[in-house]
């Protein structure tokens, strides 16, 4: 399995070479020449726990890995720094799964794949006889950031520097960052929101005359941002494990649809939810959930990805698009990255012709798709919720199951409250639920009518609850702050030098 650049088809790397990268040179994103299907049927993958399963569907991507090799990461990457033997857990509610991908120790889903990134790259520069130190460069939204820091820390051979909005994440989410120990770690929170940070990270990708000269002081770049294609193979994972899962328990028969409904923002966890669809999970629906920063929904809707104005109730782009802070700081995006992806496919992998939508966006802050293109996104709904509904959505949740929610999950079971009234699709949907609410607990206390001001906030979440407190939660109550630089956009390149002397 090669993998080429969705803008230039002529570039083919071995899934290693494009972990080690990260990002092509010409600024496009790795994919596989083909997308695979499962060699094994969903009922033998049933018997299996996740390491197993994980072995199953990572094999398939990653064919330059030894048995040996691969295994050796999935075992050291799910051990027991999960608080569950199964990793993730499946809520039921209804016709909702929740599917608990906050259980590792950072308690977000990037943990699912952050936990073995570290393990895939260090096992590729071995492969690849790499001498220069693996610097990793990462924006982050909000959970990105700490799951990469606590996956690469101390990791020797690499060196992990992560950009946050400094305005733009919730008050856990930075706390857990700045607190991070390591040697190789570095936090730089920034003036500006989550897309500014991941363009000035895309710039210093894209400019040569910067890796030329780190190159040869015994440095290269990669990435941990689910723009790696090693972020997002280990996603693919936990959509055929839930369905196994399900089917093991007899909640859905062989062969069954399910809907799969994601909280969306870069565009990467549901880019693997349609990855596992290909592989042969029986996938009906896949909802993307945006919350107020709706150009996803906007982009499913009409065609047209804008950046700089928003649709109205007519279907025409007329309104300025802002950029709102919300309570789910992880989908505080407008320009998610991981689309690309499927710009490219369903475009027929004509690399010139993404690249020019790419172009676009860059040039023009927009793009239109043609009929064609639209015509292959009919596995995809998509909506938004705003602060009320997602609110709203945490409260109905627990006064009618006892069961705590975090802003992003509400978002997602907002949305897809609305696409089944409006569609009466009435499949089972496995929503992701893709962080703990002790992440969020000034949120989810303001929506449940609690009090949420001054301290110890997770304290009352947890009275409410009945949920421990994650381990994750009790150790920051102590943590020393250990990173508190601050800088404009346009200081970035140069932290990147400091930090590397």
């Amino acid at each position: 399995m090669y993998y080429k650049s969705t803008r230039n088809n002529a570039l083919r790397y071995t899934a290693s070479e494009a972990i080690l990268k990260g990002l092509s040179d010409d600024g496009g994103l790795f994919m596989p020449e083909k997308l695979p299907v499962l060699d094994k049927s969903l009922k033998e993958l049933a018997e299996m726990d996740y390491r197993a399963v994980a072995y199953e569907v990572m094999k398939l991507y990653l064919t330059d890995y030894t048995e040996e090799e691969l295994k050796y990461c999935i075992d050291h990457a799910y051990d027991d720094k999960f608080d569950t033997e199964d990793k993730v857990v499946l809520h039921r509610e209804g016709n909702a799964c929740y599917l608990e991908l906050f259980h590792g120790p950072t308690i977000a889903f990037k943990d699912m794949a952050l936990s073995i990134l570290p393990y895939l790259m260090t096992t590729a520069a071995k492969k690849n006889e790499l001498k220069e130190e693996i610097v990793i460069l990462t924006a982050t939204s909000g959970d990105t950031g700490k799951a990469a820091l606590a996956g690469f820390a101390d990791v020797p051979g690499t060196r992990i520097m992560v950009f946050y909005p400094k305005d733009g994440v919730s008050k856990i989410q930075e706390k857990q960052m700045v607190t991070q120990k390591g040697g190789n770690v570095r936090v730089v929170g920034i003036r500006g929101n989550f897309d500014d940070a991941q363009n000035g990270v895309k710039a210093m990708f894209n400019d040569k005359e910067l890796r030329d000269e780190l190159k040869n002081r015994g440095y290269v770049f990669s990435s941990a941002n689910s723009i790696n294609i090693g972020r997002l193979i280990p996603q693919i994972v936990y959509y055929v494990y839930a369905y196994t899962k399900l089917l093991k328990e007899a909640v859905i028969a062989d062969g069954e649809e399910i809907n799969i409904c994601v909280p969306t923002g870069n565009f990467g966890n549901i880019l693997a939810a349609y990855f596992a669809k290909q592989l042969g999970v029986p996938v009906g629906r896949l909802v993307c959930a945006s919350n107020k920063n709706r150009v996803l929904t906007d982009f499913f809707k009409s065609g047209t990805y804008d950046k700089l104005h928003e649709m109205d109730d007519k279907g025409e782009f007329t309104e300025k698009r802002e950029f709102m802070l919300t309570s789910s700081p992880s989908m505080d995006i407008l320009i998610s990255s991981n689309l690309e992806r499927l710009i490219y496919l369903i475009c027929g992998e004509d690399d010139f012709k993404c690249a020019a939508l790419m172009k676009s966006l860059v040039r023009d802050g927009s793009y239109e798709i043609d009929e064609s293109m639209r015509g292959k996104l009919k596995d995809f709904s998509a909506g938004f919720a705003d602060e009320e509904a997602c609110a709203a959505a945490i409260k109905k949740i627990y006064e009618e199951d006892s069961y705590v929610i975090d802003p992003h999950t509400a978002v997602a079971a907002a949305v897809y409250e609305k696409y089944g009234a409006e569609s009466g699709d009435t499949r089972k949907c496995v929503i992701a639920s893709t962080a703990s609410p002790y992440k969020f607990p000034e949120a989810v206390l303001k929506a449940l009518g609690a009090d949420a001001q001054g301290e110890e906030l997770t304290d009352r979440l947890h009275e409410i609850s009945k949920v421990n407190l994650p381990a994750a939660i009790t150790e920051l109550k102590n943590a020393a702050v250990l990173h508190d630089t601050v800088c404009d956009t346009d200081e970035m390149k140069e932290k990147v030098r400091e930090f590397l002397n």
